[in-house]
């Protein structure tokens, strides 16, 4: 399987000069964040290939304007051939007010609390996605730009194989493609973007008691509870 993984930056060549062979041999397709609606739209109908999202803190667009014909992960995992991909979007909160997407070390936190409900049923994750960096790996010193600590914690405890991010750009100078984090977690700045191979062979089988208990945290969600 290949993923074609995007963030912060529109590519002339995935847009308004098109070139088929940046997304050839696509499976999927993940956004990171920081990309506007109609790009992802774009994407998803041209490659014809799922697409999902997360939000960057930039993406105040999506209250209005949600990129129709993709599916948001937000606060959940979701499974696509076995793989199993966790959402958690948003950076540091470097404002007291105003953009909805930026959240405090505690809020994170907060957020992987309720979102181990669905990791549990799933059995682990493959794959997490986030918009910002975990502290440490890949962020800047400013605040904007920092990590979440929270993440270094989710990752050590549930070991996926990828984390795919970006909110730091490669203009912005100190930029590293992929890290090894302790945990052993590939992490990958898909910072405008970069083609991701995932073996199959890496995809492991749910239980049948995974499946049961996936089947009843859906409908609890579907019901607000």
């Amino acid at each position: 399987m290949n993923i074609l993984a995007l963030a912060d930056t529109e590519l002339q060549n995935l847009y308004d000069y098109y070139n088929p062979r940046r997304a050839e041999g696509a499976d999927l397709i993940i956004s990171c964040g920081d990309l506007n609606a109609k790009y992802l739209e774009f994407l998803t109908t041209v490659v014809n290939r799922p697409l999902l999202y997360i939000n960057g803190n930039h993406d105040t667009q999506y209250k209005e304007h949600a990129p129709e014909g993709c599916i948001s992960i937000e606060d959940m995992v979701y499974e696509y051939k076995g793989l199993r991909i966790a959402g958690l979007g948003g950076s540091y909160k470097y404002k007291p007010t105003g953009k909805p997407y930026m959240y405090t070390e505690k809020q994170m936190a907060w957020r992987i609390r309720r979102l181990r409900s669905w990791i549990r049923a799933y059995e682990g994750i493959d794959i997490l996605v986030t918009h910002a960096p975990a502290e440490g790996y890949g962020d800047l010193d400013d605040l904007p730009h920092w990590g979440f600590a929270c993440f270094n914690d989710l990752l050590a405890e549930y070991k996926p194989k990828l984390m795919l991010y970006g909110h730091v750009h490669k203009e912005y100078g100190d930029f590293q493609r992929e890290i090894v984090h302790e945990s052993g977690t590939k992490l990958i700045n898909c910072y405008g973007s970069v083609m991701i191979p995932f073996e199959d062979d890496m995809i492991t089988e749910r239980s049948a008691a995974a499946k049961r208990r996936i089947r009843l945290l859906k409908w609890l969600n579907s019901r607000g509870e």
